[in-house]
């Protein structure tokens, strides 16, 4: 008999205390957490930057255990599935700003499962719904007892921005140096404005100097009106603008337009062909490009051409073998590992964040958005 009355956490609930710095905290756990003893044991904390030290001391205790996400196809059309996504993640600790109260640098271990739907073609119902709904179940990790069950629509969307702004600060901007992230303007493209590029560009302008932020979709307007919106929300709220300067933000009618002289660029699509190719790109490389395809191929949206110059690097090998099977390039590696051990790319390469999303991050995060709603309400 379950003893335990679950609580359940809607979605306003879970707005109202996210925030990156949080969330960002919990995914780079999970990324790290996910990453095989054999690159561990290669983690040496005497040779580690001092601001990395973190992440190395709390990896060397933290582990995860979490199958391949399983899909279920509803009905015949490809794009309605059914997701489940388990993970236990054992020993990690989230440490800064987000958490707070007593748990704060205290070591936990976190049981949950998400389900989720994915049905395109919500989008085109009046009025339009949500493609991506999502529900996170947390279990008392002692008993196997359900100890919640959370709103996580809004938790998959902010964690999956949240890994590209994590890939970003250590494959693009540690290339650099160790504060680069803190010092250095970039100029950012927005490739596909639809709920991933949306808030993309709301991240990258929150979290680093973003110089100039390009935007491109298939449907100008609705760039259009993301323009419009940023720009409003950075007038009015200096906290969404990290540079000092508000960014200029230019639409482009296309996307080869978008990325031509971007340092980095956010790639969000349904897209089954190519949108941008290698001849697009600024010539003098050092570009990063976080991809976040949602489309039955993840890498569809970004050129072969492009493949065959990048390094490409993933949240989790495992699951990368059998989600990205056909990927023009071999992987280079999980960002977990590189951020373990400070191996950054080159200044002037050219890489790629396969983003896949995986349960890891939802674990880390739905626990930290837990134990920051605990904390309101005492």
């Amino acid at each position: 008999m379950n003893h335990l009355v679950p609580v359940f956490y809607s979605a306003e609930s879970v707005r109202r205390v996210l925030n990156w710095p949080m969330v960002n905290e919990a995914v780079e756990a999970a990324l790290t957490a996910v990453v095989m003893p054999s690159a561990n044991a290669r983690a040496d904390p005497a040779h580690a930057r001092c601001d990395d030290q973190h992440s190395i001391s709390n990896h060397i205790k933290s582990y995860v255990n979490q199958p391949t996400r399983s899909i279920t196809l509803c009905s015949k059309d490809p794009s309605k599935l059914l997701l489940t996504m388990p993970a236990f993640v054992g020993n990690y600790r989230l440490s800064e700003g987000g958490t707070g109260g007593d748990a704060t640098n205290v070591g936990r271990s976190t049981l949950a499962c998400k389900v989720v739907t994915s049905f395109r073609s919500n989008q085109q119902l009046q009025p339009p719904l949500p493609s991506i709904n999502a529900n996170i179940l947390l279990f008392n990790v002692k008993t196997g007892e359900l100890e919640a069950l959370m709103a996580g629509t809004d938790i998959t969307t902010w964690r999956t921005v949240s890994a590209s702004l994590v890939a970003t600060k250590y494959l693009y901007f540690r290339r650099f140096g160790p504060s680069a992230e803190h010092q250095k303007d970039i100029n950012v493209a927005i490739v596909g404005c639809g709920v991933q590029g949306q808030l993309h560009a709301a991240a990258m302008c929150a979290n680093f100097r973003v110089k100039q932020l390009s935007l491109y979709n298939r449907s100008e307007p609705r760039a259009v009106q993301l323009a419009n919106e940023l720009r409003q929300r950075m007038t009015n709220d200096r906290d969404s603008c990290y540079a000092p300067g508000l960014p200029d933000i230019k639409v482009c009618s296309l996307a080869s337009e978008a990325v031509a002289q971007a340092d980095v660029i956010c790639i969000a699509t349904y897209a089954h062909e190519p949108i941008i190719y290698a001849k697009d790109l600024q010539d003098k490389r050092a570009v990063h490009i976080n991809a976040v395809g949602a489309g039955e191929v993840h890498f569809g949206e970004v050129a072969p051409d492009i493949y065959k110059e990048s390094l490409v690097y993933v949240d989790c090998m495992a699951n990368a073998r059998s989600e990205l099977v056909g990927l023009p390039a071999p992987i280079a590696g999980e960002v977990g590992d590189i951020i373990l051990n400070a191996n950054y790319p080159d200044a002037q390469a050219l890489t790629i964040f396969q983003s896949m999303g995986m349960a890891a991050e939802d674990a880390c995060v739905a626990e930290a958005v837990r134990t920051a709603l605990l904390s309101c309400d005492k």
